[in-house]
């Protein structure tokens, strides 16, 4: 056993940070526990993520909050219908002096991107995002770019008010790691949001509790977490229930159009490991895939016009996926 102990150790002590940044992220935001873990997952697997919840659930104010206690740059980029891919990606501005062209990035050089109320951009701006997000890098001009590192999109979207927004293509979608639905607080936590911030003044100052490096590190740390033969069997079991129910004795192929692609298997994998990761972990247990999965999954089944009929909602048809496929025995590995 002596390699799961080093690797058990390592991420024990890499993993120190998860509990001082969720304490400090505390300071300001109440309860939402669960999407603050989901954000933490993201910004460990090097991947995006999509909030949707209606207004005034703190959506905005977690990510802020999350990034001033990171030490990265940040830049909230607020989607409009007359917003311009220029105005987020930068353009050629001539210098009359010089006589000659020079290029002015835009907002979304930077290390955590808030694309507030996404689906109120144009297709041409989703689009000029979509490169971002997908290459980490962007092209102005005849130049491209590379993103710094890390680099991180987490958009919002309200579910209400769909007037005059542009719906996210499928394709889009796709390319957040997580999609997470934000819901309502409790009573004693709405009471706690009443005490602490139904006053004049501002919430308190957070602290930067981890830097650029340490997260870089902390990611090479996430991808050496060990998976097993069978929870790897488990993982495409999921997938491939998703793509043809009959054929794992699921009686749901009416009511899903479209399953997940092969992302969705990296995208799952990716995340177990850093649920692994923030538990303390070295190695990957049923438990932690069926803690992700909804987030991994929600956002890439395509329901059908019978599911909609029946008001079959993507959670639900989760919910019996995870029922079915036999969970292998959560032993940790052998050396």
């Amino acid at each position: 056993m002596a390699g799961i102990e080093i690797i058990n150790q390592r991420v024990r002590e890499e993993s120190a940070f998860v509990s001082s940044l969720k304490q400090e992220v505390g300071k300001v935001i109440v309860g939402q526990s669960a999407l603050i873990d989901r954000l933490i997952i993201g910004l460990l697997t090097n991947g995006h993520v999509l909030l949707e919840g209606v207004p005034g659930l703190a959506k905005t104010l977690t990510i802020q909050t999350l990034s001033q206690a990171l030490a990265t740059d940040f830049q909230r980029i607020q989607f409009t219908p007359d917003l311009l891919p220029a105005d987020l990606i930068g353009t050629l501005i001539y210098n009359q002096k010089e006589g000659d062209f020079i290029i002015k990035k835009g907002p979304v050089f930077s290390n955590i991107i808030l694309a507030d109320e996404i689906n109120r951009a144009p297709a041409k701006v989703q689009s000029a995002l979509l490169e971002a997000m997908q290459e980490r890098q962007v092209t102005i001009g005849e130049e491209t770019f590379a993103l710094p590192q890390p680099f991180l999109v987490m958009a919002t979207e309200n579910p209400v008010e769909q007037e005059g927004t542009y719906p996210l293509p499928e394709a889009q979608v796709d390319r957040f790691m997580l999609k997470i639905c934000v819901d309502y607080p409790s009573r004693e936590e709405e009471r706690l949001i009443l005490d602490r911030m139904a006053h004049a003044e501002p919430p308190p100052p957070i602290q930067p509790i981890i830097t650029p490096e340490q997260i870089l590190r902390a990611r090479q740390t996430v991808d050496e977490i060990y998976i097993d033969d069978k929870i790897k069997a488990y993982i495409i079991d999921l997938i491939f229930a998703t793509r043809e129910p009959e054929q794992a004795g699921l009686n749901l192929q009416e009511y899903m159009k479209y399953g997940a692609s092969p992302r969705a298997t990296i995208s799952l994998t990716l995340a177990a490991r850093a649920h692994a990761f923030m538990e303390g972990r070295g190695y990957v247990t049923p438990q932690d895939i069926k803690s992700v999965a909804p987030d991994v999954l929600r956002h890439r089944l395509l329901r059908t016009y019978e599911a909609e009929a029946a008001e079959l909602t993507s959670d639900e048809l989760i919910r019996h996926l995870l029922a079915d496929p036999p969970v292998p025995c959560s032993m940790p590995p052998r050396d």
